[in-house]
């Protein structure tokens, strides 16, 4: 009798029963490999637009260069007097608080205090005008603190006061609840 040149290969026929056992063995090593991972590489779903930057740190706040403000300057350009991050919706990504005004050279034009944010690596956007500038206010002592913006602003009583020479002033904070920013304020006279 002569033996084969090759080993004997009897799996090469398998049945059906040998294609559901190794099934079984892999869906196994699936499992055990889903059970192993660390608890951030978990299948689940999380939280919408998670903004974060390389090695899991958290995402800059938004730049405000760049962004087209809601202002009418003419040729005259806009200028981002203050600008200041925080987080005001609580979402753990940051927001930036930006105080800007038409570039007018010279006297005190009004400003408007707008937010902005950023989703998904996308340009920074206007998402909130907190002080329009057709309130024809100016502002002062701007603070972002706790996820509450806070301001002075100055105006005028009436067409006839000097636009140099701002006689109301109010205090002002903004405070993000539900789907919007929620205004406090209190009128302070101006002292001369």
């Amino acid at each position: 009798m002569q033996t084969p040149a090759l080993p004997d290969l009897a799996h090469t026929a398998a049945k059906p029963v040998h294609w559901l056992a190794t099934a079984a063995a892999m869906a196994g090593i699936v499992a055990l490999a889903g059970l192993l991972q660390p608890r951030s590489a978990t299948a689940t779903a999380t939280a919408p637009e998670q903004r974060t930057a390389p090695h899991g740190a958290p995402a800059p706040a938004p730049d405000p260069a760049g962004v087209v403000f809601p202002l009418e300057c003419g040729a005259a350009g806009t200028t981002v007097a203050r600008h200041a991050p925080g987080d005001l919706d609580g979402d753990g990504r940051p927001e930036t608080v930006a105080v800007v005004h038409c570039d007018a050279g010279s006297g005190t034009p009004p400003a408007g205090v707008y937010v902005l944010t950023r989703t998904s690596g996308a340009a920074p956007r206007v998402v909130a005008t907190l002080v329009d500038p057709a309130d024809r206010k100016t502002v002062e002592g701007f603070a972002v603190r706790d996820g509450v913006v806070s301001a002075t602003l100055l105006g005028y009583s009436s067409l006839d006061v000097p636009r140099c020479c701002p006689d109301q002033e109010e205090q002002a904070s903004w405070r993000w609840q539900g789907r919007a920013f929620v205004r406090s304020s209190g009128d302070l006279a101006r002292s001369a």
